[in-house]
């Protein structure tokens, strides 16, 4: 294969990440043409609703995959924690590249960390995980529905509508925001979504070439920690409609996975943590220990 087409949502850090992709492809396959396919999803224009309300994440994924099916591109790029814990038949993963900052970033223009903020602030965020931890941390707060890329959630800031916003760390470091980020929101108080900061990889099953084309992108601690977290996820049957965090690191050569299902409507939650060697088998333990001590009734 000479010429290999990557198919990529037209934000800006969308197409940051696949840029990213496509040159470190170049550089490991000399001679290799590599072409950007933008194109817009639901999940980029329908940005007056949240999108647990218009059918969930995977609303990023589906033009690129019908382009794939079509044979317009060979493959697409993703951020990982925007895709469905189950594929839709036919796509597999073809890497998961080494990851960034999985942790979220406060930012405000006038307050310097999330608990400097006065009584009744206004905070800007759409997403239930992160209004549950706010919630839990700070019940008096005013939180505020927040879409839109990423230049587009910071004009907000600035514009006065928002005291502050949560984002991501990585996004804001790879749109050369980092200048932005006031305070770093960390484990084990605050957990990321599952498998945030990785770049995944999507293709067709069964094409062999772009599967070899791709593989040598992968890194296999990432794909260890983001896959227990994504494997807790996928047993509770977790989805942007509940708000289910998850973050996996390697402590003294085990896996360690703390997990965490919560109310974006009262803060309250429920946690759990786990070690272990292998990433589907951890992720499903400390799924059924969230469960033992009463998310399940969080997760309805």
């Amino acid at each position: 294969m000479s010429l290999l087409r990557i198919a990529t949502r037209k934000s800006a850090l969308a197409l940051w990440q696949t840029e990213h992709v496509a040159a470190l492809l170049r550089a490991r396959h000399p001679g290799l043409t590599v072409e950007l396919v933008p194109l817009s999803t639901r999940g980029d224009e329908v940005l007056d609703r949240s999108l647990a309300a218009i059918g969930g994440k995977g609303l990023f994924l589906k033009e690129l995959e019908v382009a794939m099916q079509r044979g317009e591109a060979d493959c697409a790029v993703h951020s990982l924690k925007d895709v469905p814990m189950e594929l839709e038949p036919g796509f597999v993963l073809a890497a998961v590249l080494e990851r960034a900052d999985p942790f979220d970033a406060f930012v405000s223009n006038h307050h310097a960390t999330l608990p400097a903020l006065p009584q009744g602030a206004r905070v800007g965020t759409s997403s239930l995980r992160r209004q549950a931890q706010l919630r839990a941390l700070r019940p008096d707060l005013e939180l505020r529905d927040l879409r839109g890329n990423v230049n587009t959630r910071l004009a907000k800031l600035d514009a006065g509508d928002y005291d502050a916003i949560v984002l991501a760390c990585a996004g804001l470091e790879r749109l050369g925001f980092h200048a932005r980020i006031r305070q770093r929101l960390v484990a084990p108080d605050w957990l990321p979504a599952p498998a945030q900061g990785a770049i995944a990889i999507e293709c067709r099953a069964g094409d062999a070439e772009t599967l070899a084309l791709c593989a040598p992108l992968a890194h296999a601690e990432t794909l260890a920690r983001v896959s227990a977290e994504r494997a807790m996820n996928r047993a509770l049957h977790g989805s942007c409609h509940v708000p289910v965090a998850a973050y996996c690191e390697h402590r003294a050569g085990r896996l360690h996975l703390g997990g965490l299902v919560g109310s974006s409507q009262t803060g309250e939650a429920v946690r759990a943590e786990e070690s272990g060697e292998d990433p589907e088998a951890l992720g499903q333990r400390v799924a059924q220990r969230l469960l033992d001590a009463g998310a399940g009734r969080l997760l309805v």
